[in-house]
């Protein structure tokens, strides 16, 4: 995973290398799609370092960085039923992304592709919500566990 970190972290910046002279030179739906493909590439790389260190977290050891300011909220506190909720929702934004991509560039899209594109979006965000309500469904069929601290009254 670090490595295709890196190996992302390389694409990244030789896209904006090759995007950056040339902005001025570009229309505007030139350069919204050279900022969005910037924008999927790093969404791309936030993915990969949730599944780092919530994967690490999940199933190595917890990560002890204390209360630092900069320490994620998430860290800690995401189990592997929330990771796969954050990794399909990561999905559908970078998804959702290439479909905005897709619609600047409609005219060069043929109405297949363009169904495609929107299909398989479609697919993502349903099987996102498809396991959120399962996870929902999970957690509700198991009752919680009566806490240690609190009495329990014979009325």
């Amino acid at each position: 995973m670090v490595g295709a970190m890196i190996l992302l972290l390389v694409k990244f910046t030789q896209e904006f290398f090759h995007i950056a002279p040339g902005i001025l030179e570009m229309n505007e739906g030139e350069a919204i799609l050279a900022v969005l493909t910037l924008v999927d590439m790093s969404l791309v790389g936030n993915l990969l370092l949730m599944v780092i260190f919530a994967g690490y977290e999940n199933f190595v050891s917890k990560i002890d960085v204390g209360k630092h300011e900069d320490r994620p909220e998430w860290m800690g506190k995401v189990d592997y039923s929330g990771l796969k909720i954050k990794l399909l929702a990561s999905i559908v934004a970078i998804s959702g992304i290439e479909l905005l991509k897709a619609f600047v560039n409609v005219h060069e899209m043929t109405d297949r592709d363009m169904a495609w594109k929107v299909g398989i979006h479609l697919t993502f965000v349903v099987s996102g919500v498809l396991l959120a309500l399962m996870d929902k469904i999970t957690e509700n069929s198991h009752p919680p566990s009566p806490s240690k601290d609190k009495s329990i009254s014979p009325h």
